[in-house]
């Protein structure tokens, strides 16, 4: 039996139904929290055991344990949210779910494999090479800097303009906002439950991902399904800073694979990989190609998100560069592939292309 926490969520769910095919008995426990469900979500896999409760609630969590022999830990309240006061929402459903949901493994000498969903975020900007002083790391950005749009970091010791590279899971760690601190701290409690107990824990680092599924109109949603919502609506995406942040996205049907990969291969493969498309992209570009897609498709392109006339009218809608910005934001950071093809054994598949496609008319959460 595998548990998955947050199993009837965006990402949840696809790994639910790739590791019922695969053949294993499937246990979900989720608490449908309202800022990514509105009730029992559509095509929930009815094979998996589901078990409506928190995380955070011990009792809850020595319940579904019982006969579990891995688990997949998703379970999350994600994005950077509004603003500092979520910092208890977030400290309580990610650092506090996990801390309980490992006592409760260790518990029960829990010998399994323990697989969690991480995320890029942990690593703030990414990797920066200067001509001069090699690699460098840029401090955070200047208020008085974004104000002037003055976007991209210089280089810390000659002010010189930086190369972004892609970066390796060994990187220098550097959370830069609420969200990335919890996630952060859930590999660290992770890490150190493994060496008390000896259980592997596979920390999966997500980069940007996107798909079906994804929930619409909230501040915890991503930023392709904040596009998407848009454009179905009837507006024109709005792209923060000048759209040149470079990222990398991935479909959730690779990153279900990742998760599958890590919880069933021949030998436990322990420690951080990077989850990504190994491809790295412009914001402005995502938002473009989803643009393209949903143009090209009319009517169609709008299901779930507001009708054919919104869909025809999505050609018109070209996203639109605001300049405005986030602190909490990062200019670049997109993702080397090579541990997780090397190690895990994973290397993505879907093609970006005909993933934007298919997200132009998937349903989302929420629609």
């Amino acid at each position: 039996m595998i548990l998955v926490t947050g199993g009837a969520g965006f990402i949840g769910q696809p790994i639910v139904t790739q590791l019922l095919d695969a053949g294993h008995e499937v246990r979900i426990l989720d608490l449908l929290h309202p800022a990514a469900h509105d009730g029992l979500p559509e095509g929930l896999d009815p094979r998996a055991e589901l078990v409506i409760g928190d995380v955070r609630d011990a009792d809850t969590v020595d319940r579904v344990l019982e006969g579990v022999d891995h688990v997949c830990h998703q379970a999350a309240m994600v994005g950077l949210g509004l603003d500092i006061d979520d910092i208890a929402d977030y400290v309580g459903h990610n650092d506090l779910g996990t801390a309980v949901l490992l006592r409760g493994l260790a518990r029960r000498n829990f010998t399994g494999r323990f697989v969690q969903a991480s995320s890029m975020v942990v690593y703030g900007e990414g990797r920066y090479r200067c001509a001069d002083h090699g690699l460098v790391t840029p401090p955070a950005r200047a208020v008085a800097d974004l104000d002037a749009g003055r976007f991209e970091p210089g280089c810390p010791v000659c002010g010189r303009p930086l190369t972004p590279e892609s970066i390796p899971e060994d990187a220098a760690l550097d959370p830069r906002n609420v969200y990335a601190a919890t996630k952060l701290h859930q590999e660290h409690l992770a890490t150190a439950f493994s060496r008390e107990t000896g259980v592997p824990v596979t920390s999966l680092r997500y980069h940007n991902v996107y798909g079906p599924g994804m929930p619409k109109d909230t501040p915890y949603a991503g930023v392709a399904s904040i596009f998407r919502s848009a454009l179905a609506a009837g507006r024109a995406p709005k792209v923060f800073e000048d759209g040149g942040q470079r990222r990398d996205f991935v479909h959730v049907r690779d990153v279900a694979r990742a998760n599958v990969l890590a919880l069933t291969a021949e030998e436990p493969v322990p420690g951080a990989f990077n989850v990504c498309s190994g491809t790295p992209r412009t914001v402005g570009e995502m938002a473009r190609a989803l643009w393209a897609a949903m143009g090209a498709d009319g009517g169609s392109a709008a299901a779930g998100g507001g009708g054919g006339e919104a869909g025809a009218l999505a050609a018109d809608l070209e996203p639109v560069v605001t300049g405005d910005y986030r602190l909490g934001d990062v200019r670049h950071v997109f993702a080397s592939a090579v541990r997780a093809a090397d190690v895990l054994g994973f290397t993505a598949g879907e093609d970006f292309d005909a993933g934007m496609a298919e997200f132009a008319t998937a349903r989302l959460r929420g629609a």
